[in-house]
C-alpha cells in the first residue's frame, strides 16, 4: 500500500491520532510504504515516576502475518536505537537503494556469468597426485584409477604419513585397559 493510496479522510484521522493530546495513551508515530502505522504508548506500571514508552507496529487487517515487512529503518526505532522514525522521503529512498543495489547486482552477476571458467575442462585441470590429465581421461577415471590404487595398496610409496617412522620414545606407545595394582 503506496502513501499515495490513502484517502484524505484517513489523513484527517492520522493526523488526529498523531497529536500528542494529554488523556490519551497511545499516540500514532508514522507509517510506511507497506501500510504498517507506529504507535508509541507510555507504560504506566514502567520505571520512574511517569512509566517507560514503548514502540509498538500495527499491521493492516487484511495483511497475512506471512506477508509483513518492517524495514531495516522502523526496526531502528522500534528497538530504540533510533531517536527519530523515518521519514516517508527517507524510506523511498530507502527503496530506490534497494533497487540500484539489486541492478547492481545482477550486472555483477551478468560479468561473472561472462568470464571464461578454468573449471569442467579435464586439459585444463590441475594433475592430481602426480598424473597427466591424458592419461587418465576425464577427472572421474582418475579418480576412480586412484581408489582402485589405494584399494589395493599400491599407494603406500606415496602416502607420506606411511613414510615416515616413528622417531621419538612416545610414538610408539598405545594405551592399555586399566588394571589396578596390589595393596
Amino acid at each position: 500500500m503506496s502513501p499515495n493510496q490513502i484517502s484524505p479522510l484517513l489523513k484527517t484521522w492520522h493526523k488526529w491520532k498523531a497529536l500528542r493530546l494529554p488523556w490519551r495513551k497511545k499516540f500514532l508515530v508514522g507509517l510506511d510504504l507497506h501500510g504498517n502505522t507506529y504507535w508509541e504508548f507510555r507504560l504506566v506500571n514502567g520505571p520512574g515516576p511517569d512509566g517507560r514508552w514503548r514502540r509498538i507496529v500495527q499491521y493492516p487487517r487484511k495483511t497475512h502475518h506471512g506477508d509483513v515487512s518492517v524495514s531495516p529503518a522502523w526496526h531502528q526505532w522500534l528497538r530504540n536505537t533510533r531517536k527519530d522514525p523515518p521519514s516517508l522521503d527517507e524510506q523511498k529512498a530507502d527503496v530506490a537503494r534497494r533497487e540500484r543495489m539489486k541492478m547492481l547486482a545482477a550486472q555483477a552477476d551478468a560479468r561473472w556469468a561472462a568470464k571464461e571458467s578454468l573449471l569442467g575442462t579435464a586439459d585444463k585441470a590441475p594433475a592430481l597426485e602426480g598424473m597427466k590429465a591424458d592419461e587418465g581421461g576425464s577427472r572421474e577415471e582418475m579418480w576412480r584409477k586412484m581408489q582402485q590404487e589405494q584399494r589395493q595398496g599400491g599407494v603406500e610409496g606415496k602416502d607420506p604419513w606411511r613414510q615416515t617412522a616413528p622417531s621419538g620414545p612416545g610414538e610408539q606407545w598405545q594405551p592399555r585397559a586399566w588394571r589396578p595394582g596390589k595393596k
